[in-house]
């Protein structure tokens, strides 16, 4: 029977996600009211922002009336509008809950969300009853669905009315058991840019997850004018973008100031709408260089920016755009280290080859490691973190580039003294072609990502294990002749 007065709440089901809402339906001698979804209240109370597209209504005449079990790629948002339903939830989705069942009967004063892959079936308790359901999405023929029997042994609901008894579709009773059930996959997470430094480490901290997709910018141009057909979009939850145009230098040049504003705002901004329009969750790479570099303090990730050059001024912008995706991270670091061409393995390569380098040593920051910087990323997602900028880099003492050089001299056998401070100014002096300006403090305030539980490695000992790591590599392929 339908309850009045009762207050909004969402009560758990052994089902991850399927929650059962009590409503509040106001009554009086003209019959009742209620506010059957209402978006604000509700998803203050917990009710996930699921964007629907789509209202449905299913009239059943007949008590006994019995639809499902059915599974889709959407979540839906169900509540009976007249009469009363026993409904039946079966998990369908791929890992520890599949099969997992619940039941529970509904009412005008009664809702259930059902998340996406959760099988799920009615029977009408009363004759003349209909309910509603909103859905975000559109059925189409390339999504996988997925049903069981409602007679299966192992999900063994047990119906009010009994099946043999019951109004069903000749489809429903055709339905596979669940022990031949393909489950549905979770949704799929797409990183970008995964040739580069930063998707090559995705790459390793992602191994072990099997719906993690790679693309290169060959596969996947930011610049594309229509993003929206390379990928059935509703089947995804997160972008990752590692991809960036990032030649500082370059971008000083009229070219590169083209391409850099093409590839961190044009294509961002593309990513964004998308993002947007699908409810996905965006994750971005910002930099140091969004600052000017004059504070004294380490940077928090609300402090304001002031980009020096092209490239900063690109990350800037970018940030702006990204931080209008309802479900954003923008993970801002600096110094970052990774497999390919960088600073520690320059050091190693002149130490080597006998060259005593002259390094700045007016600039202050920590390094950041590839391969840190994907953990920081997958912890954020994996705990859903609060949305918005988190800053992460190496944790430890401040550096400069000359006590790093001097350091990698070090750990790699050499005499550090070979190394030669020089400022900034010193540096670039000699240089041909424009040169970006660098900020002279890169560090950042750790406060906030340590916070959501995630602790960043020492930027020594992880800087020490890397060498250490190319110095071996270095003398094997010596003894091999390579």
């Amino acid at each position: 029977m339908t309850e009045y007065g009762k207050v909004l709440r969402a009560n758990a089901s052994p089902i991850p996600g399927l929650t059962v809402w009590e409503l509040p339906v106001h009554g009086d001698n003209r019959g009742w009211f209620k506010e059957n979804w209402q978006r604000e209240k509700m998803v203050a109370a917990g009710l996930p922002d699921f964007a629907p597209v789509q209202n449905n209504v299913s009239f059943n005449d007949a008590v006994g009336t019995t639809r499902g079990i059915h599974a889709e790629p959407w979540d839906k948002f169900v509540s009976v509008a007249t009469g009363r339903i026993f409904g039946a939830w079966v998990d369908l989705r791929a890992g520890a809950t599949f099969g997992a069942t619940f039941t529970a009967e509904l009412d005008p004063s009664r809702a259930v969300f059902v998340p996406r892959g959760v099988g799920n079936a009615f029977q009408t308790l009363e004759p003349n009853t209909a309910y509603t359901y909103l859905v975000n999405d559109h059925w189409t023929p390339d999504a996988q669905y997925a049903s069981v029997n409602l007679a299966d042994e192992t999900v063994a609901i047990d119906w009010p009315i009994p099946l043999e008894r019951a109004e069903l579709s000749a489809k429903d009773r055709a339905h596979p058991r669940l022990a031949d059930v393909t489950p549905i996959p979770p949704r799929k997470t797409l990183v970008l840019g995964a040739g580069g430094q930063l998707g090559q480490a995705l790459r390793d901290v992602y191994a072990d997850v099997p719906h993690v997709e790679y693309a290169n910018r060959s596969e996947f141009d930011l610049i594309a004018t229509d993003l929206d057909s390379l990928r059935r979009w509703r089947d995804y939850d997160t972008i990752i973008n590692a991809a960036a145009y990032t030649a500082v230098d370059a971008a000083e040049t009229p070219q590169g100031r083209t391409a850099a504003w093409a590839a961190n705002v044009t294509g961002i901004a593309a990513l964004a709408r998308l993002a947007t329009r699908y409810g996905l969750t965006l994750v971005h790479i910002s930099s140091d260089y969004v600052f000017d570099g004059t504070s004294e303090q380490p940077y928090l990730e609300d402090d304001p920016i002031a980009p020096l050059g092209v490239y900063g001024q690109t990350k800037a912008a970018g940030d702006q755009i990204v931080a209008t995706v309802p479900r954003h991270y923008i993970v801002r670091t600096s110094w970052v280290i990774g497999d390919g061409k960088n600073f520690v393995r320059t050091m190693l390569s002149l130490a080597e080859r006998g060259i005593n380098p002259s390094v700045v040593d007016d600039q202050r920051g920590r390094l950041t490691f590839t391969s840190d910087l994907a953990r920081a990323i997958r912890h954020l997602l994996d705990t859903a973190a609060a949305y918005g900028t988190y800053n992460v880099t190496g944790a430890g003492a401040v550096t400069t580039w000359a006590d790093i050089a001097r350091q990698v001299f070090t750990l790699a056998g050499y005499d550090p003294e070979r190394v030669t401070g020089v400022t900034t100014h010193e540096y670039f002096t000699s240089a041909k072609g424009p040169i970006a300006p660098r900020p002279a403090c890169s560090v950042l305030d750790l406060a906030r990502i340590e916070a959501a539980g995630f602790s960043p490695s020492l930027a020594d000992e992880i800087l020490a294990d890397y060498v250490h790591t190319e110095v071996n590599a270095a003398q094997h392929k010596s003894l091999r002749g390579i």
